[in-house]
């Protein structure tokens, strides 16, 4: 049951990325209208499957890779309708679309439910749920972030060499990307910080005090690092647009990165041994 509310929710993510496309082609109504239904479809598709994966495991889904990437696609997906509800917002939509629909591809190729590596962590259960629930939140914002950095950089780019195409005009502002991308860095930023502390915390009271020095760990350290940078030369007005956005873009790669690094950490040991 799991894998047909999974598969559906894939083949029609993908029809409605087909739709945003058209509209962002060309400017079609219906086609985004279509697009929107069927991804809220994809929603309540993953939804469902997240229950499913509820009642099986009864706990919350987010203690294996698997159920961390199912939830993280479900949150880019309900962002996109959010942010679908602005004006001037299909280019972000279909990037954010994108995103989505490539995380449940690849999770759908590299994992499969169960095995769950942090039974062992049983004592400190409750910490490790605000831990990774802050850390699925603020992959989310930053993601949301990046593609309104990656949006200011394109439209500055077509601005300063005077090109004014159809794509440029149904962007929002340069002022209201940048906006958005800052207000969403100074979000997530804290949550991070506070998903960070906790599991600081978690392997603390474990006893494993050797995971504090652990590649993941001092990533996560180095993307905060970066986020930080960028809130204080953001505050201080020192720097250009494009620069800052530049450092967004800089700070989600690091962000990348610590998710990867899973396969060769043993902070959460999701590689299976």
């Amino acid at each position: 049951m799991l894998t047909g509310f999974y598969d559906a929710g894939i083949y029609i993510f993908a029809l409605s990325l087909l739709f945003f496309i058209s509209d962002c082609i060309r400017r079609n109504r219906s086609a985004k209208r279509m697009g929107t239904g069927l991804l809220a479809v994809v929603a309540v598709l993953q939804a469902g499957a997240l229950f499913i994966r509820a009642m099986e495991e009864r706990a919350l889904p987010i203690f294996t890779p698997f159920d961390f990437l199912l939830l993280l696609a479900f949150s880019l997906v309900v962002a996109s309708l959010i942010i679908n509800l602005l004006q001037r917002a299909e280019f972000a939509v279909l990037l954010l679309g994108i995103v989505g629909f490539s995380i449940q591809i690849l999770n759908r190729l590299w994992f499969s439910p169960g095995n769950n590596p942090l039974r062992h962590w049983e004592t400190v259960h409750g910490l490790l749920v605000l831990h990774i629930t802050l850390a699925n939140l603020s992959f989310v914002i930053y993601t949301v972030a990046a593609v309104f950095a990656g949006m200011y950089l394109f439209l500055h780019r077509k601005l300063k060499g005077k090109k004014w195409t159809d794509t440029v005009r149904r962007l929002p502002s340069l002022e209201m990307l940048d906006k958005y991308a800052y207000s969403l860095a100074f979000i997530g930023t804290p949550m991070l910080t506070v998903s960070f502390i906790v599991a600081a915390l978690s392997v603390i009271s474990e006893g494993r005090l050797n995971l504090l020095l652990d590649l993941k760990v001092l990533a996560t350290l180095a993307g905060l690092g970066f986020y930080y940078f960028y809130l204080f030369k953001k505050r201080s007005h020192q720097h250009t647009g494009s620069l800052m956005a530049k450092w967004i873009l800089t700070g989600y790669v690091f962000i990348i990165i610590i998710f990867v690094l899973n396969t060769w950490s043993d902070f959460h040991g999701w590689n299976g041994e």
